[in-house]
């Protein structure tokens, strides 16, 4: 299930990704099929070694095409163990809501980042998160939980503050946000309760068979009930009195803003279509 959607994130077979705070890997999974060169990086010791493991079945299955590398390693966000301008593209997906200094690991990014690359950012949507917060203190008052509520204007405030050029957003997992709020009511350990698990048995018809009706479903409740909240980003080039004659030409992979998009939609308010 991703988050991060590729159609408005453009990725090129070669380009240079970093997965940071990868999880299990989905999105990093996803960049190895088209054909990138990716780095999943997370500081949990057990999920790195699952990413590392489905990396190598990919490649045995032959479900990568020529050029596509990918290495699992652990790390810490706010210390990359990489030079500057290592990236053409960096991901991170639910992660800054965990980290107390994200003005720190936005700043690695973009350290990282080269000129004219690109960066996702998806966090957990402000309404669909003031609720859970609303219905249990369980779900966040955990060691690592979620420290804190994004609105839309402080991530893009966040993000141009770092140096990043913000350029379209949208919601995604509509359908995720009832489900947490029923964990959230029932106990967010709870998954006997009947609705929880019926619900989540939903879920997971939807996402092993991806019926047109709950897509459809979807795509109309996203700006409504949105779970989580993805902005998308460039890193601008030096202007020419402060870099070479090259900087400011933007490269063949570069990310372009279209006629439709936009800056991150105020709270929750639905963003503009990109």
């Amino acid at each position: 299930m991703l988050t991060v959607d590729f159609t408005r994130f453009p990725l090129a077979p070669g380009d240079r990704v970093l997965d940071l705070g990868c999880g299990a890997g989905r999105h990093a999974f996803e960049c190895y099929r088209r054909g990138a060169r990716v780095v999943a990086l997370d500081r949990n010791t057990e999920e790195i070694r699952e990413v590392a493991k489905w990396f190598a079945a990919m490649e045995e299955a032959g479900e990568v095409p020529a050029g596509a590398t990918a290495t699992a390693m652990e790390g810490d966000a706010l210390a990359l163990p990489f030079p500057d301008e290592s990236f053409d593209v960096v991901i991170i997906s639910e992660v800054m809501e965990h980290i107390p200094d994200d003005k720190g690991v936005l700043a690695e990014m973009v350290r990282v980042l080269k000129p004219g690359g690109r960066i996702a950012v998806t966090v957990p949507r402000h309404f669909p998160e003031k609720v859970c917060w609303a219905l249990s203190d369980a779900y966040h008052e955990v060691e690592g939980g979620h420290i804190r509520i994004y609105k839309a204007t402080e991530l893009a405030a966040r993000m141009r503050g770092a140096g990043l050029r913000p350029y379209g957003a949208h919601h995604a997992h509509a359908l995720h946000s009832p489900y947490w709020w029923l964990k959230c009511a029932f106990g967010v350990d709870n998954d006997k309760a009947l609705p929880v698990r019926a619900y989540h048995k939903l879920l997971v018809w939807d996402i092993m068979k991806k019926p047109r009706t709950t897509r459809y479903a979807e795509h109309f409740l996203n700006p409504l009930l949105g779970k989580s909240f993805v902005a998308y980003a460039t890193k601008p080039h030096l202007p020419h009195d402060a870099a070479g004659p090259h900087d400011a030409v933007p490269g063949p992979h570069d990310a372009v803003p279209g006629p439709h998009d936009a800056a991150p939609a105020a709270d929750d308010a639905a963003p503009t279509a990109v």
